[in-house]
């Protein structure tokens, strides 16, 4: 188009008419670009931008125009130190948790963050979209800046041949149809915490080489809104090459995934080489009892004993990844605290059940049940640490089950395990590390704008409050 328009303007006759038509292409041009952009560079605190950086101030609350800035819940603030390298020259800082949202299309996204502080010592966690940890407790000196480079996976309920996943009203505004979590809204997030967390750059790209690691589960794995999961802890293990997309949701079950076209999403998006995560069970075994998300449906419905109903389904979601040319995993539902015996726990059969079919299969097994009756006799007195009730973990215990997996993708031999990241290091759930006292992580959940409840809402940047005390 930009060639016809150049062209328009080398004739040596311009009519109005081809005047008009050249205005009217340039107008195009200019909106699909603006509208197509995927890249961005963002500096912050600064005086000048850098070259190719759009600087933006601690006061820019996110809005559809310009399509970018600040989630609302933290006080920030600007600091400037003109001199040296250009990108070190300023940084955002804020006395708790804050977010930074751009509005991009669905797909993986690398991320850069560059993080520090020219005047003062930078502590600092990042995590995106809702909660899922990429960089853990990082410590600068002041005036030290160091990059981190990672993928996110964003999506929208929108499925290409037609409809969308009937999200629940956790994930969705039912009245006004418009998406609260940040795990399914139009827009990537990045939320900074810690005892002084300060970022002077971020930037954005499209990441469509990335290898997709898809994550489908119940409330044991999904993206929690305080508390933790392991689907949370699972992306902090792997290097810039992987996204993890995690589809888990609450109260869910196989039947259910299935009715609510939540299998349909993972397919849909689900490419050559990618690897899905498949642990359910939890759900499943309830024959009974009203469903706690979804309130018009009973238990009953989407009962699946262990070893009938429950057994055909997996069989039904391997063959629908391995159609698709992925790699699908079977990993055997999350221990319960307290329980401390294989053979006695409350989803055993589940458990035996998800590792006959995978055997049976030839498929990647991961016995996290196994793993987490280990964790809990290991930790002893410790064991309840791990948990923020009788079944979910706190995040503790999640992070301790997201190394349980990436173990077992090692254990497994697959590819995947050569994009584990460095200081992953070697891990045991008989003899696990850290323990209670050695794990922090800082407070992000609670306060709306804090990173904490992974839905939307709450006051301007500038007017909010400090993150409240996460609850359980």
């Amino acid at each position: 188009m930009q060639s016809v328009i150049t062209l328009i303007f080398q004739l040596p006759m311009k009519t109005p008419a081809l005047l008009a038509l050249a205005a009217s292409l340039t107008f195009t041009t200019l909106t699909a670009t603006a509208a197509d952009q995927t890249s961005y560079k963002f500096q912050f605190g600064a005086d000048t931008a850098a070259p190719g950086y759009t600087l933006v101030a601690p006061t820019a609350a996110y809005a559809k125009t310009p399509g970018y800035g600040f989630e609302p819940g933290a006080r920030l603030t600007a600091v400037s130190q003109p001199g040296g390298d250009p990108l070190h020259t300023g940084a955002v800082t804020a006395a708790g948790a804050f977010m930074f949202s751009v509005a991009v299309p669905e797909g993986n996204y690398r991320v850069t963050v560059t993080l520090g502080d020219p005047k003062a010592e930078t502590s600092a966690t990042v995590k995106a979209e809702s909660r899922r940890l990429m960089v853990e407790n990082v410590h600068l000196t002041a005036g030290q800046f160091e990059t981190h480079t990672f993928t996110v996976n964003v999506r929208g309920p929108k499925l290409s041949a037609g409809g969308e996943v009937n999200l629940d009203s956790r994930e969705m505004n039912l009245d006004t149809h418009v998406a609260i979590s940040r795990a399914w809204d139009d827009r990537l997030t990045v939320a900074f915490s810690g005892a002084h967390p300060a970022v002077a750059a971020i930037e954005v790209t499209p990441a469509p080489d990335a290898i997709t690691v898809f994550v489908c589960g119940d409330s044991t794995v999904t993206d929690q809104p305080s508390g933790g999961s392991w689907g949370q802890m699972f992306p902090r293990w792997f290097k810039p090459e992987v996204a993890v997309a995690n589809h888990a949701e609450s109260g869910e079950t196989m039947k259910g995934f299935l009715k609510e076209r939540r299998w349909d999403k993972v397919l849909d998006t689900l490419k050559a080489g990618d690897y899905v995560v498949i642990e359910f069970g939890t759900n499943d075994s309830k024959a009974r009892g009203p469903q706690n998300i979804y309130p018009n449906q009973d238990f009953s419905e989407t009962y699946a004993p262990a070893d009938g109903l429950y057994r055909d389904l997996l069989k039904q979601f391997v063959a629908d990844v391995r159609k698709k040319g992925g790699n699908p995993i079977i990993a055997s539902p999350s221990a319960r605290r307290g329980e401390t015996n294989p053979a006695a726990g409350s989803l055993h059969a589940y458990a035996e059940a998800a590792m006959a079919t995978a055997k049976e299969l030839g498929v990647p097994a991961i016995n996290l049940n196994a793993m987490g009756i280990d964790l809990n006799n290991a930790l002893g007195a410790d064991a309840a640490k791990q948990f923020a009730d009788g079944t979910h973990h706190a995040e503790y215990g999640a992070y301790l089950q997201a190394k349980c997996i990436v173990l077992g993708i090692q254990q497994a031999g697959l590819p995947l395990a050569k994009f584990i990241v460095d200081d992953y290091g070697t891990f045991d759930p008989k003899h696990p590390a850290p323990l209670p006292g050695a794990f922090a992580l800082p407070n992000d959940a609670g306060g709306r704008g804090a990173g904490g409840g992974g839905r939307r809402g709450g006051a301007a940047p500038a007017a909010a409050a400090v993150p409240a005390a996460p609850t359980p």
